[in-house]
């Protein structure tokens, strides 16, 4: 019995290891607005790992918070919402940090293709709904050190 109870436990650690080497580096965003700037506190994919496993399997994220998938370089891009399941507001950036395009409320665990309608160097996924409540449209500016001036996109 005990030993039983042992490896569970065992079992249980190693997966919430394994979830904590997936930490992603998190900053703050900031997208100009019509309305004013908004903020966001976003977990960066940099690289095809983190980008492939995106926020599937997650059941909520904070109304202030999202990923940023971080391209590198200019490039057109395909997304799908298989294994996410919260509804989310897809932002298509371009290398000079304005917004190219927004997919509004992405359906959880379809596998259709939502794609860029450019090349773009990233994608910034938010809530379902919080780019139409903040007013977030195409034209926009994002701040973020890994996108524009900044980043030496």
């Amino acid at each position: 019995m005990r030993l039983g109870l042992f490896l569970v436990t065992l079992a249980l650690l190693a997966a919430c290891a394994a979830d904590a080497s997936r930490a992603l580096p998190v900053e703050t965003i900031v997208i100009d607005t019509h309305t004013g700037p908004v903020k966001f506190s976003v977990e960066v994919a940099g690289d095809v790992e983190s980008q492939e496993h995106g926020l599937m399997n997650r059941k909520q994220m904070p109304a202030d918070a999202g990923m940023l998938f971080d391209f590198h370089r200019a490039r057109f891009v395909t997304f799908w919402m298989k294994d996410t399941y919260i509804p989310l507001d897809m932002l298509f950036v371009r290398a000079d940090g304005t917004i190219s395009s927004v997919e509004p409320n992405a359906v959880p665990l379809s596998t259709d293709p939502i794609a860029s309608a450019e090349p773009i160097v990233a994608v910034i996924e938010l809530n379902g709904g919080r780019a139409h409540d903040l007013g977030i449209e195409p034209g926009d500016k994002v701040h973020a050190s890994e996108i524009g001036e900044a980043s030496g996109h």
